[in-house]
């Protein structure tokens, strides 16, 4: 096959793709490439089907240390092992941008498979790989609605950037990704710092207006070597009935109608239990009106009351899930009778655990969470190897969705790529609003438990975090809120449903996410069942929005208007200081012999960054002082005119002895400076482990002298005692100063 490239300015950088040079056994195979970063994207579809009743798409962002020129891992293996959760945010976001565009009908498997080969460190692979895989998906045979590209807005001072790189995100305020063609968007991903709504919407319409040129681009790409696409003839298919079974699926829907009313709207509680049994018992009254309609000679009774389940099973959900978005679409009807922007019932509570930290309680409707804070020393953060970066998380949310929660019976196999998304969702939440670390130096970690759900419990999480921080006295900025905003849609009708639930996230709607502070929005996430979101719908859901933010935050406020301002009295307490860096050594000793044995002697943690920064954590506050001390005395510059008031004496000679002023430091006690009063012998008045005190008189090329005299008053009447000469003078009238063998230096040869 012939290598064929093309190339596309994309807002100031080359985007080049490739097809033709590897992977030849696929349905397509591109290379994309911006800068130095080159990812590969295949996709397959598979000759036969899956026995599923869901379109069976898999999309994989596979890791490669290789790409970034790394040798990763523990020492026994260096294979890229269980992908890293950045990975598996990456397939996933991938995953929810190009799923709609697939005829939900087709049964034959396809696979999109994301492989980095070449990273730079400046153009991040993530949209690069976004960008190949609607590439390769749009040039094959496999039937796909596009094209549609992906694009990474930034905004730096007001400005926004598209596909800013890796150091301009250090200093960005946003980071929104979107797939889409520009005139519509299939998926959303962003973090801010709180950008006001009329800026996050500007974002919307930039990274719209970018996606327009890259499109186009793919279009032109598909014009010279695109394949054709499949037809139905050529795919496996939902199973579709015999035209006998069309007409009594009809009929069934036609005799339901009349009975939505009763047992579709008229459901008090609300909750998403009874509108299972209400309906369950819909479904019973149709079984039992047809069954003698349709009795044979050849079906008897039991036969025909299976065959009715079947159809029913096949479509009854879906046609009541249609008759939800015409009740919304025609009469504004909600099933649990709620207007369109309003939020369930609200509640909230805190302190509801003795021993943890930290503890929130956030239930609205039948979506119910209970998020437990942890604080940990800093040694305690989670360190992060993926192929692009090695680093380290102070603060980390995870997102636990047990079967229990949506009363089912299932395996319980940890957490999988939903969990890992929506914990990373409430987690990038927060983060605007966390104190910095210089302020509160402890790690943070907070557990979600989805108690109960039946709509968007990473929204309840993101609330339910919010209150369990503020109650374990975490100094956050603002309380966060979260909330899903959904959509009821025919193609040519559309309405905004704040707070979504069960029954209203069926075709033609949308979970769009927002998490804010009354001030700005801190992150979005937006799937959808559509062919994607308008500039209309998404500047309508903005003041629905707005409005249920405000709501949900009176209520957390209400709940706990602030942090507490004391930890929990189970909570580690953490002493941090500055020491100067070059002490650093001193503090650790040799082979870390003097931090081990302040922490083995007093159990307590102790933690020196780089810069000097002293973290020393501990559940008993006596013992983290004296830790304290000791570090303090350790790295403690000697000044003279300081007073030590317990010196110890550590070495005794003829002239003087060695006191112990720190750990690291000793001065010279000379016989002279012990006391006014000549002092004949030192042991007479010293002895080792005497504890004395002393005042610093001289400090000379690191030397240390002290005196015990100065501290002592001068008694009355003292006269300073004769200086002896320095040589004693000899008979026969040598001078005094002069040689030790007498006589000046200058007479020796004389003598001689």
């Amino acid at each position: 096959m012939t290598v064929e490239k093309f190339e596309l300015d994309f807002a100031g950088k080359q985007l080049k793709i490739e097809t033709g040079r590897f992977a030849l056994q696929t349905s397509a195979s591109v290379t994309a490439q911006m800068g130095g970063t080159v990812v590969m994207a295949t996709a397959i579809i598979s000759d036969e089907a899956r026995d599923v009743d869901f379109f069976p798409l898999m999309v994989d962002y596979e890791e490669r240390y290789y790409a970034g020129g790394k040798i990763k891992g523990p020492r026994f293996s260096k294979r890229e092992g269980k992908p890293s959760s950045e990975a598996t945010l990456t397939g996933r976001l991938i995953d929810r941008g190009i799923r709609p565009l697939f005829p939900e009908k087709i049964r034959n498997e396809v696979q999109v498979i994301c492989l980095p080969l070449s990273i730079d460190y400046e153009n991040k692979p993530d949209v690069v790989a976004l960008t190949a895989a609607c590439a390769a998906l749009h040039i094959s045979e496999i039937p796909f609605d596009g094209p549609v590209a992906g694009v990474r807005v930034g905004m730096i001072n007001g400005q926004f950037i598209i596909n800013p790189t890796v150091d301009e995100l250090e200093y960005t305020d946003l980071q929104l990704l979107v797939t889409g063609d520009g005139t519509r968007i299939t998926m959303v991903e962003c973090d801010a710092n709180e950008l006001k709504d009329e800026e996050m919407k500007e974002a919307f319409k930039v990274a719209m207006d970018a996606l327009a040129p890259v499109t186009k681009f793919f279009d032109e790409i598909r014009s010279k070597i695109g394949k054709d696409k499949l037809k139905k003839e050529d795919l496996i298919w939902k199973c579709e009935r015999e035209a006998e079974d069309m007409k009594v699926i009809e009929d069934l829907k036609t005799a339901a109608l009349p009975h939505l009313d009763k047992y579709l709207y008229n459901t008090p509680k609300g909750s998403k239990g009874e509108r299972k049994d209400v309906l369950k018992k819909l479904e019973e009254i149709l079984i039992k009106e047809f069954t003698p309609k349709l009795v044979t000679e050849e079906r008897n009774e039991e036969d025909t009351k299976t065959y009715l389940e079947e159809l029913l099973h096949e479509f009854f959900y879906e046609f009541i899930e249609e008759q939800v978005t015409i009740g919304i679409l025609d009469r504004d009807q909600r099933v649990d009778g709620r207007k369109l922007d309003e939020i369930r019932t609200l509640t909230a509570d805190v302190g509801l655990l003795p021993r943890t930290h930290g503890s929130g309680l956030f239930n609205r409707g039948e979506t119910q969470i209970l998020s437990v804070v942890t604080l940990g020393a800093p040694f305690d953060e989670e360190s992060v190897e993926t192929m692009e970066t090695d680093g380290s998380k102070k603060f980390f949310h995870h997102y636990n969705f047990l079967p229990y929660c949506v009363g089912e019976v299932r395996p319980i196999r940890g957490a999988g790529r939903r969990e890992i998304g929506h914990g990373a969702l409430a987690e990038k939440a927060l983060l605007p609003v966390l104190p910095p670390e210089e302020d509160f130096p402890y790690t943070i970690r907070v557990v979600s438990e989805v108690l109960g759900s039946n709509g968007s419990s990473s929204m309840g999480s993101t609330c339910g975090t919010t209150l369990a921080l503020m109650d374990a006295g975490v100094p956050i900025k603002k309380p966060v809120a979260g909330i899903a905003m959904g959509l009821a849609s025919n193609g040519q009708r559309w309405k905004v449903l704040t707070d979504l639930q069960d029954l209203e996230d069926g075709k033609g709607g949308m979970d769009f996410k927002f998490t804010s502070t009354r001030d700005g929005i801190t992150s979005i996430q937006m799937d959808t069942k559509t062919r994607g979101l308008t500039k209309e719908i998404i500047h309508a859901t903005f003041p629905q929005m707005r409005k249920a933010i405000n709501e949900l935050l009176d209520v957390i406020t209400a709940t706990i208007p602030e942090p507490r301002k004391e930890l929990s009295p189970y909570a580690p307490r953490i002493i941090y200081f500055m020491i100067d860096p070059d002490k650093i050594r001193d503090v650790i000793g040799p082979g870390g012999k003097v931090i081990r044995a302040i922490t083995d002697e007093l159990d307590l943690k102790i933690d020196i960054e780089d810069d000097g920064l002293v973290l020393i954590t501990t559940t008993d506050a006596e013992k983290g002082a004296e830790a304290e001390r000791i570090i303090r005395n350790i790295v403690r510059v000697v000044e003279v005119g300081e007073i030590f008031e317990e010196a110890e004496v550590v070495k005794i000679m003829s002239f003087g002895a060695f006191v112990n002023l720190t750990p690291s430091t000793d001065g010279m006690l000379h016989v002279s400076q012990i006391d006014w009063m000549r002092v004949e012998k030192v042991t007479d008045r010293l002895k080792l482990g005497d504890k004395v005190r002393v005042k610093v008189i001289k400090i000379e090329e690191g030397k240390v002298d002290v005196s015990m005299k100065a501290l002592i008053p001068k008694p009355e009447g003292y006269r300073e005692p004769p200086r002896r000469p320095r040589f004693t003078p000899r008979r026969g009238g040598a001078r005094v100063g002069g040689d030790r063998r007498g006589g000046d230096r200058r007479d020796r040869g004389r003598r001689r």
